[in-house]
């Protein structure tokens, strides 16, 4: 962890999810609002059909409520999109931009993610960058390199603690059960570290950096306890509330 930053854990509910699977939001919020989920600040983020239903069920409670994906302008003509500001509007707080998934099979460029995210801040939420190399590239000895030019070209300008999170999520552990060692998060982080704090000098220090990547109750304390390690980005175990809540008990 890093000094006097608060933890996050969000949950990324991906292409995952009907209105019944509220009741494990609900559960996760009783939980949350019952001081029995750590320190931590928790938030989910379900497909944008569950938003508004979402926030209904969290309304007034202290779970918070993300997005997974935004465009670039506020309005227009762009059938089956949607703006920062109507997943504002329908109660969300963050929104992730940049997953890798958006960035293989939509072949979203830094720039693209850069303009997601600048348009997030814009309308009011707080962006959580995601950057991670492939299997190749981690072989080839250029993941940092790699993690390197995907922040400094998905960055916004102006970012700070309050409206920028930052996802490592190396593309290889992402829903294949493999993580890398605690050493190699660990290296990156503290790399990721270093680079925030080039972009955006003091305040890059305090801005919270997550780990994602096949996150589990079993693997959550040993990985959420490495310096610069400031929370998790969570899958596919943050479908169900006592999966997400045991990752989340690992700050307790």
């Amino acid at each position: 962890m890093t000094p006097d930053v608060r933890p996050f854990v969000a949950g990324n509910w991906k292409m995952n999810g009907l209105s019944a699977s509220l009741v494990e939001l609900e559960a996760m919020r009783r939980a949350v609002d019952a001081g029995e989920a750590g320190p931590a600040e928790l938030a989910v983020c379900p497909p944008a059909t569950l938003l508004a239903q979402a926030a209904w069920k969290l309304k007034g409670g202290k779970l918070a409520l993300g997005a997974q994906d935004c465009h670039t302008e506020a309005s227009g003509a762009f059938t089956g999109d949607i703006s920062a500001p109507m997943l504002k509007d329908a109660g969300a707080s963050y929104v992730i931009v940049g997953h890798s998934e958006r960035r293989t099979l939509h072949h979203e460029t830094d720039a693209l993610v850069r303009a997601k995210a600048e348009a997030a801040l814009k309308a009011g939420l707080t962006a959580i960058v995601c950057v991670g190399e492939t299997r190749d590239e981690r072989e080839a000895g250029d993941a940092i390199v790699v993690v390197t030019r995907q922040l400094l070209g998905s960055m916004p300008p102006g970012g700070a603690p309050e409206t920028v999170v930052v996802a490592y999520e190396p593309v290889w552990a992402i829903g294949t059960g493999l993580t890398p060692t605690p050493a190699d998060v660990a290296e990156m982080h503290k790399a990721i570290r270093g680079l925030l704090g080039e972009i955006y000098a003091a305040s890059g220090t305090k801005i919270r950096i997550l780990y994602g990547g096949s996150v589990k109750p079993a693997n959550a304390r040993e990985l959420l306890g490495l310096d610069n390690v400031d929370g998790a980005l969570v899958g596919g175990a943050s479908l169900k509330a006592v999966d997400f809540l045991a990752i989340a008990a690992a700050y307790a």
